[in-house]
């Protein structure tokens, strides 16, 4: 080679070089799910200042940056950080330090750990969550006399699976002054040869949530960094609170500011005073971390609790209907508050007539072709004239799959025929084209992986019923891999950010041992999480 031409080939290695972007990061993996509109497989991606630069293959992303690292996951599979559309993540912090009570076979067998638990560990009040009737042998609803029992002078307050239902003592009872002639809207309060008999239904339940004491905000702090640990863990990278006072947006925000909160949080937020005047009206700000632009109300209660709200009486208690929790001007008065401030609204609606009421009310503000977002969460029994309205009014059904799952083993019993329009998440996804999939942990498990088994497989943990609940309306795994990232960062108007991995989003991702678009269906929930990266940053490694 001649003198010129090696001077050549010289010069133009070093503008090669010269010309490539210097950046923090080059991240490869045997596969990358971009989860982009066209559903991109890439196998690298480059990562600047936290942000996604380039989406490509390996040695094209080479020849044109100088990364300072090189993340190598050659061996395994990349998806965007999973979203939860639908939790309580303050809720979950808080059931951390509470006892949980989904593991007992009877309401003997749970009283009886009570009292062991407690005798280890006395505590002003005796609070738990979980039980599910419908997991016991006997399948019947709780009452006070085993807790008048063994705690007669402590007050207890044992929520159920579905947050909309409580059982407690007559100490807790009297502290709250409810007694036979007590009314509470919205709620119900079961009474039994004259006397409350300790279960507490939905508002009536919450009435008497507001006589224990609340937690300080040093506690919320710690509750909410065991939440955030957790979430880590399962991928999580984004969630939805479904619900939140003002006193605890605010404390939120300001955790996110110095970073000691890091995941993105759309926060919904409760429809009182407070909220209304300082976010709505006010239109208080937020750091980049925090969403809030949805009012989140109630229509009704749960099915499991025979709260959700039906056209016609439940098939196995002829004499109930479910519970109205808002009235309809309430809800009418807030959605037209949203309407006027430019804020999206979110209302839980089960049973079908709750259902339909929300639908009606909605069609006061939306027209076809909006883009405001409006929501109704889980929308879990639907008349069959109501789901076409969800196309008609561009109302985005927000499911959350591991309901289907955990409730089919009794959901025929309380529905009868109905149940053929029940859990169809495939029938409302057709609706839009799209919808946002969540979980609603603390009530069902805080893995997205399991609600990704639920929406595609229809099956438990167990891997029963062996066809599939419902199998009809089960949705593609590419559809529910849309439904935990780009659709739920969509549903809270955060597309533009995160959900795909695509340049100038935030580089939130998950790394996966197992591709879960085509291992196995009995392989699925065997499925870990190696690390989960927020902002470019590893905030979990196994």
């Amino acid at each position: 080679m001649t003198f010129k031409l090696r001077l050549y080939f010289s010069l133009a290695l070093l503008t090669m070089c010269a010309s490539k972007s210097k950046v923090d990061l080059l991240v490869k993996a045997k596969k990358v799910y971009t989860v982009d509109q066209k559903f991109t497989i890439a196998n690298a991606f480059v990562v600047n200042q936290g942000k996604i630069v380039a989406v490509g293959q390996t040695d094209s992303l080479f020849r044109y940056y100088s990364p300072e690292k090189v993340l190598d996951y050659s061996e395994y599979f990349i998806y965007p950080g999973f979203i939860d559309a639908h939790c309580h993540f303050f809720g979950y912090g808080e059931m951390s330090e509470n006892i949980w009570l989904g593991d007992y076979t009877s309401w003997e067998e749970l009283v009886e750990a009570l009292q062991k638990i407690y005798a280890a560990n006395p505590t002003p009040w005796v609070i738990g969550r979980g039980w599910d009737q419908n997991r016991w042998e006997r399948g019947q609803m709780p009452d006070k006399k085993l807790l008048d029992k063994y705690f007669p002078e402590i007050p207890v307050y044992l929520v159920r699976v579905d947050g909309h239902c409580a059982v407690v003592n007559s100490c807790a009872l009297h502290l709250a002054g409810i007694t036979a002639e007590t009314t509470i809207k919205g709620g119900e309060i079961i009474v039994q040869n004259g006397e409350p008999n300790g279960l507490l239904i939905d508002n009536a339940k919450d009435y008497m949530q507001t006589f224990i004491p609340k937690p300080s905000k040093s506690d919320l702090e710690r509750q909410l960094l065991r939440a955030q640990k957790d979430c880590f863990v399962v991928g999580l990278t984004s969630v939805t609170d479904a619900g939140l006072p003002y006193e605890k947006i605010v404390l939120l925000d300001s955790l996110q500011r110095v970073g000691k909160i890091v995941m993105h949080v759309n926060a919904m937020l409760e429809p009182e005073t407070k909220n209304i005047k300082n976010i709505v009206y006010e239109k208080q700000t937020f750091n980049p971390k925090l969403t809030v632009r949805t009012l989140k109300l109630y229509a009704d209660g749960a099915l499991g609790s025979r709260g959700a709200l039906l056209f016609e009486p439940y098939s196995d208690y002829p004499s109930a209907l479910g519970i109205l929790v808002t009235s309809e001007d309430s809800i009418n008065k807030i959605c037209r508050i949203a309407w006027e401030n430019n804020f999206s609204v979110a209302v839980h609606a089960i049973g079908d007539k709750a259902v339909n009421l929300v639908l009606n009310i909605y069609s006061n503000y939306l027209t076809p072709n909006n883009d405001l977002r409006w929501r109704i969460e889980h929308a879990q029994v639907v008349h069959e004239i109501d789901f076409c309205r969800f196309r008609q009014l561009k109302v985005i059904p927000s499911i959350q799959p591991t309901h289907a799952t955990s409730d089919m083993l009794w959901a025929e019993k309380r529905l009868g025929k109905r149940i053929q329009n029940a859990y169809s998440y495939k029938k409302l996804l057709e609706q839009n084209g799209w919808l946002p999939a969540g979980s609603d942990f603390p009530i069902e498990s805080i893995n997205p992986l399991e609600g990704f088994y639920s929406a595609v497989i229809r099956k438990n943990r167990n891997g029963e019923p062996e066809g599939g609940f419902l199998p009809e309306n089960a949705i593609s795994r590419t559809q529910a891999l849309y439904a935990m990232t780009l659709w739920a960062a969509k549903a809270g108007f955060d597309e533009q950010q995160r959900g795909s991995i695509e340049p100038s989003k935030v580089a939130d991702w998950v790394v996966l041992d197992r591709d879960i678009m085509e291992v196995d269906a009995n392989k699925l929930l065997k499925t870990q999480v190696l690390a989960t990266f927020i902002d470019g940053n590893m905030v979990f490694q196994r």
